[in-house]
């Protein structure tokens, strides 16, 4: 993690620094160095987003790229975007169009990480660069950058044993993991799971389809049902979006008491961690890691090299030692919402307090 963090924290940096090298610095030899280096600021980055029900795909990650793109080319580099809105065969379609549009770079998001592979197959032979982002696609990827997914499960384990106590020495919880062809939803279950096991009862545990609010709230009312409001001492939701859905149902059922985790700092999830609905997030530097994906993406359209941004390597069941930088994360509950979400500019305390919000603000001495 402390690698992760100077690799970050370095990036500013590197990208200047990467600009004296040379296209042969890349050392691939493949046909879009030569091209690549003589293309200058003037270059077109292909965007692709996996979905727009998650807020912060169009509220934060796109709006940063897309900044930190024009910064790092003098305004003349382009963003061409897309976003999937979790169809995999829509993601397909839209990287191909990309290739035929004849973009210098692409930055991906994968729907689904083994069945984008073929297309970042295609991108390769076409001469264009591919850098993973937040999901770990498969196929023969350029670069990757993300948030340390096993070290996001372990975060939210241990703040739910935090808030259990002694209680989860009595009672069941129920695991609301993410959909299945997501990679970094088997990573935060694993690292949950780590944490977890041994010291409490999962009485169920579900893989949530597409990551939906309806099909946690679904597989929520079903876990009430079979293990009896009673029995349920805290939710391991892995995030904000399903961790709604879950509150929803537990509302409906009478059980407004217990700990929900989530992730992604939402701000409808910021909101129900200040009433005290929802017990904490994981908090995730988008600006970090959407910089650093910028930053990979102009290098490599540009042809340079990538070993001033990206100190670490992870392997892929595909590619391996691919250049990586992952950004920290931060547990984010009622003690830490100014230091966080509010010192980053992500929300203003206005936009958390306004309204019906303000009371539990003032309670907690946020407003």
């Amino acid at each position: 993690m402390r690698r992760a963090a100077v690799a970050v924290a370095a990036t500013a940096m590197a990208v200047s620094l990467a600009a004296c090298g040379s296209a042969k610095e890349s050392g691939d030899g493949d046909k879009s160095s030569d091209s690549a280096a003589k293309k200058g600021d003037a270059i077109k980055v292909g965007l692709l987003l996996p979905e727009n029900q998650t807020a912060r795909y169009e509220k934060f990650d796109k709006p940063l790229i897309e900044k930190k793109v024009k910064e790092l080319t003098n305004n003349k580099g382009e963003v061409v975007y897309a976003n999937a809105k979790q169809d995999a065969s829509l993601q397909n379609q839209q990287v191909d169009t990309m290739v035929t549009n004849k973009v210098d770079v692409l930055i991906v998001d994968a729907v689904d990480s083994k069945a984008i592979a073929g297309s970042v197959k295609k991108a390769k032979e076409a001469g264009i660069k591919v850098v993973a982002y937040d999901r770990l696609a498969e196929g023969p990827i350029d670069a990757y950058t993300s948030f340390d997914n096993v070290t996001v499960g372990k975060t939210q384990g241990e703040a739910l044993l935090e808030a259990l106590g002694d209680k989860a020495k009595d009672g069941q919880i129920v695991m609301m993991n993410g959909s299945a062809t997501d990679p970094n939803a088997k990573q935060f279950k694993d690292g949950a799971h780590s944490v977890l096991d041994g010291k409490v009862k999962i009485g169920r545990e579900y893989d949530t389809k597409e990551w939906k609010p309806e099909n946690a709230n679904a597989n929520m009312e079903g876990a009430i049902s079979a293990l009896g409001k009673d029995k349920i001492v805290g939710v391991y939701s892995a995030n904000d979006g399903m961790a709604g859905g879950i509150i929803t149902a537990l509302k409906a059922a009478g059980i407004d008491d217990i700990p929900v985790t989530g992730q992604d700092a939402e701000l409808n999830g910021v909101q129900r961690i200040v009433t005290g609905e929802q017990y904490m997030s994981v908090y995730k530097p988008y600006p970090q890691e959407a910089d650093v994906a910028a930053e990979m993406a102009v290098a490599l359209a540009q042809g340079k090299s990538l070993d001033s941004i990206a100190k670490d390597t992870v392997d892929s069941p595909t590619t391996k030692g691919v250049p990586a930088v992952l950004v920290p994360v931060v547990s984010l509950t009622q003690d830490n919402i100014k230091d966080t979400v509010v010192k980053d500019g992500i929300y203003t305390i206005d936009e958390i307090c306004g309204g019906k919000y303000k009371s539990a603000c003032d309670k907690i001495k946020l407003s």
